[in-house]
């Protein structure tokens, strides 16, 4: 199969790239940047160019005739949606549009978006399945309800697959943002210490990079869905105090801590009420489940770390 992934130089989006060559896939990397020093390799076709330039996307598109996409491309969080909200929405959604039409045109009919647990704003039960409205509160869930939404138009007009990917608060070796458990385990790896003021209290489903990419490609392969949206999660909720916790366990002497309270973005602004993500779907529909408890997936993390930082010294 030959796959073409938007933001392949993204976190999510390197990993699926990595996934789908070690399975022995072909690979379009598509992205603005793609690590420098990457080392040369068959089967990828490294296409540096922008998701909201439009002929960048539908010459690549047309001239490699993908199989399949992976959108991976967009502005994430919370803080950088508020920030510059209309950068986020040109990104993400006249984005998605591009890779809607240059896939129309070229006659690539499925494409697996990575879409988001923000999408559903605040959870109205826990867990929460995929049947759960679509009431985003801030601009980069709203943007993610969107390009869900724009897929179905697609499918009914156009003939497109839109597959959503619904994960939650992704973590792994390689996450760019500066958030927990980023900052928890690198502050201990570099023995620092770290004592954050509040949000111990805030229970969130983390998934494991793994997990996310395993999920995936699992909807990718499917043959036929009679669903276009699916949780990728770990189906369980960890309190920020709990993933403290568990670092400290994991890298004897770590010198961190957290205060009580609910979580914020930022120190600036309230998290919405979240939960766990029921991943009974994809369990049923594809036969996935995920493989990492926080535990597991938070040693695997660590371990990888090390070895980045044993191969960078």
């Amino acid at each position: 199969m030959k796959v073409l992934v938007t933001g392949a130089g993204g976190f999510i989006g390197a990993a699926a790239v990595e996934a789908l060559l070690a399975r022995g896939d072909s690979v379009v990397a598509f992205d603005t940047q793609y690590p420098a020093g990457t080392p040369s390799r068959t089967r990828i076709s490294v296409v540096r160019g922008d998701i909201t330039d439009m002929a960048a996307v539908a010459h690549t598109l047309l001239t490699h005739r993908p199989d399949a996409v992976i959108h991976a491309a967009a502005i994430v969080g919370v803080l950088s949606s508020i920030a510059s909200p209309i950068t986020l929405m040109r990104v993400n959604i006249e984005g998605a549009l591009n890779v809607f039409e240059a896939m129309r045109l070229a006659g690539v009919k499925r494409c697996v978006h990575i879409s988001s647990e923000e999408a559903y704003g605040h959870f109205r039960s826990d867990p929460v399945d995929e049947n759960h409205p679509l009431d985003a509160v801030y601009p980069y869930g709203i943007s993610k309800a969107t390009v869900e939404q724009l897929g179905r138009t697609y499918r009914d007009v156009h003939g497109l697959e839109v597959l959503n990917v619904r994960t939650c608060s992704v973590y792994g070796a390689g996450l760019p943002r500066d958030r927990i458990p980023k900052n928890v385990v690198e502050a201990a790896l570099a023995g620092r210490a770290l004592h954050i003021a509040s949000g111990a209290d805030m229970a969130i489903d983390h998934t494991y990079i793994d997990d996310t990419i395993g999920g995936t490609l699992a909807i990718l392969d499917h043959g036929t869905h009679r669903f276009d949206a699916y949780n990728i999660a770990s189906g369980r909720t960890v309190t920020l105090g709990e993933i403290v916790g568990i670092v400290r366990e994991l890298v004897p002497g770590a010198d961190l801590s957290i205060g009580p309270g609910w979580g914020r973005h930022g120190d600036q602004i309230d998290m919405v009420r979240k939960g766990a993500l029921d991943v009974t779907r994809a369990a049923t529909e594809l036969g996935w489940r995920p493989q990492y408890d926080i535990r597991a997936g938070l040693a695997a993390y660590i371990t990888a770390m090390k070895q980045r930082n044993t191969r960078s010294a």
